[in-house]
């Protein structure tokens, strides 16, 4: 695994064996929104599939500006603050931007609550890219921020985003009520 952060001239990247998590770019917004519409993604991550132009006026005037703050503070001294990090899951082989990868603060429960979050293009699921991808994730925040501690959440329901989460090494903490669904809560601690 390998991380570039010259914030002057490139594109935030982690890289891994299949994938390179990045930092979105202005032209992911259609292939985001496409993603965020696909039934397995919406069913389990309430409120992602917006209309097209709310996605984009999310992507262009919160994400992207979020990432920069994010990866600004983290530049100066290793503490992401309060900021989220979203990063598009690219296929080496092709190019092609499959998924999502992040990290934020998760309102709901008490601190510290920073959480990963994923979600993969149905094609490309049971391949091992979003395990490469959280696993790539975890790293960085552990070896690069002052995170201590990260905690994931994955609906009861929801077998392949739970197993992920355990081959990450998170630790099963009992079941919490998000959004009245009822979700898997696990932490792993640095």
């Amino acid at each position: 695994m390998s991380h570039s952060q010259n914030r002057s001239n490139s594109v935030f990247t982690i890289e891994s064996k299949d994938i390179i998590l990045r930092e979105y770019q202005a032209d992911d917004v259609d292939a985001l929104h496409n993603l965020t519409w696909q039934p397995h993604f919406h069913k389990y991550l309430i409120g992602w599939n917006a209309p097209r132009e709310q996605r984009e006026e999310w992507f262009v005037n919160y994400e992207m500006p979020e990432n920069e703050r994010f990866l600004d503070a983290v530049s100066r001294n290793g503490d992401p603050e309060q900021y989220r990090l979203r990063l598009g899951i690219i296929l080496k082989e092709t190019g092609e931007f499959i998924g999502i990868c992040g990290t934020g603060i998760k309102d709901e429960l008490s601190p510290p609550s920073r959480e990963i979050f994923y979600g993969i293009s149905e094609p490309y699921q049971n391949k091992g890219y979003t395990t490469q991808a959280a696993r790539g994730l975890i790293m960085y925040l552990f070896e690069n921020t002052n995170v201590e501690q990260l905690i994931a959440l994955a609906h009861l329901r929801n077998d392949p985003s739970n197993k992920v989460i355990q081959k990450c090494g998170f630790q099963y903490c009992g079941d919490v009520e998000i959004e009245d669904q009822p979700h898997c809560y696990y932490k792993l601690t640095k």
